[in-house]
C-alpha cells in the first residue's frame, strides 16, 4: 500500500477470471453450455461458447487465431505477467499487483466477463445466469481483501427483469460499487429506449452508478466493426482504436441527449477505459446543437447537454493520456 497523506484507487482493474468459473458457477441445468476460457495465456484470455470463440460471428476462426497468437508471443507486453498467470490470477495476486504500483484500492471489472455478456443467447434464464455466476464468483474474490478490493457487478441486458433483480441483490446482498454494462447496442435497443427505465429507476434507488465500459471483440454491433474485416488492415490500429472511444460517445450522446439523466437526476454514470479527450468536444458538440434546437428536439432538456454531464457523470482518464489537461 501506499505511505502518501492519501489514498491511490483505482476505478478500473481488471480480474482474470478462472476458465471454469461458469462451469462451477452456473446453475446446474445451464453448466453443460457454459462459457469455457482458453486453455493458452493470451493478453486478453478470451472465452469461447459452444465450442466457438465470442467474437464477431463473421470473422473466420484463423483470424481469431492469429490475433492471440501475437498476444501471446514472447514479448515484454506478456510475459510480465506470466508469473501471475502460472499463480491464478487469485486475490493474493491482485492484492500483489496493487502494491506493486501502489495502489490502496481498486473497483473490480471483468475480462472474459466481457465477452460472457458480449453476445445474445438463445434462453434469457441463460443470459441471466451468465451474470449472477460471475458475480457469485466476484463476491468470494472481493471477501479476501474487503477494504482494498470493491466489485463492479455484471448484468446481461437482453432480459431487463432479470437485470434489474440483479442490481437489487449485486448492491443489497453483495455490497458491490457499480454496475457494469457493455455500451453495445442489445437486442437493437439504444440506452435512452424507455424499457430500459426500470433498470435505471432502481439504480438510481439504489445509489448505484452505472459504469460503461467496452470490450472488444464480440458479437454484438460494435462501432466500426461493419467497415473492417481484417482483410486489408489491422484490427487493432482500426476496429479497436476506434471502438472504446465511439462507443461511449454513443452511450453519452444517448443517456444525456436521448433524456434518460434528466428522467432520472439522482443516476450517475461512468465512462471507462476510452480515454478522455473526447469528451470535450463531444459537449461543445451537443451543446452548440442543444442552442440552435429550435422545434428539432423532441426530448424535454431544460438544462445544456454539458451540465448534465458535468452533474451526473465521469470519465476516466489513462496514466500517461496527457490530453486529459483538457478536459480539466
Amino acid at each position: 500500500m501506499t505511505k502518501h497523506p492519501y489514498k491511490y484507487i483505482d476505478p478500473d482493474l481488471h480480474v482474470i477470471e478462472p476458465k471454469d468459473l461458469w462451469q462451477r458457477y452456473m446453475k446446474p441445468v445451464h453448466r453443460d453450455r457454459a462459457p469455457v476460457g482458453s486453455d493458452a495465456f493470451t493478453g486478453d484470455m478470451y472465452l469461447s461458447h459452444e465450442g466457438r470463440a465470442i467474437c464477431r460471428q463473421d470473422r473466420p476462426p484463423s483470424m481469431l487465431k492469429e490475433l492471440y497468437d501475437d498476444l501471446s508471443a514472447d514479448n515484454a507486453r506478456t510475459q510480465r505477467f506470466l508469473n501471475y498467470h502460472d499463480r491464478g490470477f487469485g486475490a493474493d495476486v491482485q492484492i500483489e499487483a496493487m502494491d506493486e504500483e501502489g495502489i490502496d484500492m481498486a473497483v473490480l471489472y471483468p475480462t472474459r466477463g466481457f465477452y460472457a455478456v458480449g453476445k445474445l443467447y438463445d434462453d434469457d434464464t441463460f443470459a441471466a445466469d451468465i451474470a449472477h455466476a460471475y458475480n457469485n464468483w466476484l463476491a468470494e474474490f472481493c471477501a479476501n481483501y474487503p477494504e482494498r478490493l470493491y466489485g463492479a457487478g455484471l448484468v446481461h441486458p437482453q432480459a431487463i427483469d432479470t437485470a434489474v433483480q440483479e442490481a437489487r441483490r449485486m448492491k443489497e446482498d453483495l455490497g458491490f460499487k457499480s454496475l457494469y454494462l457493455r455500451p453495445n447496442p442489445v437486442r437493437g435497443r439504444n440506452w435512452n429506449n424507455p424499457a430500459y427505465d426500470p433498470l435505471w429507476a432502481e439504480c438510481e434507488r439504489l445509489d448505484l452508478p452505472i459504469a460503461f465500459h467496452e470490450g472488444w471483440p464480440c458479437q454484438l454491433p460494435v462501432a466500426a466493426g461493419e467497415r473492417f474485416d481484417g482483410r486489408y488492415e489491422d484490427l487493432w490500429l482500426t476496429e479497436h482504436v476506434l471502438c472504446h472511444p465511439v462507443e461511449m460517445m454513443y452511450a453519452l450522446v444517448c443517456m444525456i441527449a436521448g433524456g434518460v439523466l434528466e428522467r432520472f437526476p439522482g443516476l450517475r454514470v461512468a465512462f471507462l477505459e476510452a480515454n478522455c479527450s473526447w469528451v470535450p468536444y463531444l459537449l461543445w458538440r451537443l451543446d452548440e446543437h442543444y442552442e440552435h434546437r429550435e422545434h428539432r428536439v423532441k426530448i424535454s432538456l431544460p438544462k445544456k447537454p454539458s451540465v448534465y454531464f458535468k452533474d451526473q457523470c465521469f470519465v476516466a482518464v489513462e496514466a500517461d493520456e496527457h490530453q486529459g489537461v483538457w478536459v480539466t
